[in-house]
């Protein structure tokens, strides 16, 4: 059933990383990253366009509305992974 998820699909889903001094705060102490996420997006789509644009592996994804739109609170498997992926896109 689940179909395969295209560049293209994931790059519609993750709009942009969220940094913000709370969310900066959250990659050092919980291997969180922040997105700003799709309307519709689920939390199986998030962690599918995570695994293909940035080629990370996402343990857990919350997700919240908020006035600035949906965003998405991705924790990832590997330890220092959302430090990694931070610097890779030039956030720290």
């Amino acid at each position: 059933m689940s179909e395969e998820m295209s560049a293209e699909k994931a790059s519609t889903i993750i709009i942009a990383p969220y940094v913000t001094e709370k969310t900066f705060n959250q990659i050092e102490r919980e291997n969180k990253l922040s997105f700003k996420v799709s309307e519709h997006a689920s939390k199986k789509q998030i962690v599918d366009a995570i695994r293909i644009l940035y080629e990370a592996e996402a343990a857990e994804v919350n997700t919240a509305r908020t006035i600035q739109g949906k965003k998405a609170f991705v924790t990832f498997k590997a330890p220092e992974g959302a430090r990694e992926l931070a610097t890779k896109l030039g956030l720290v």
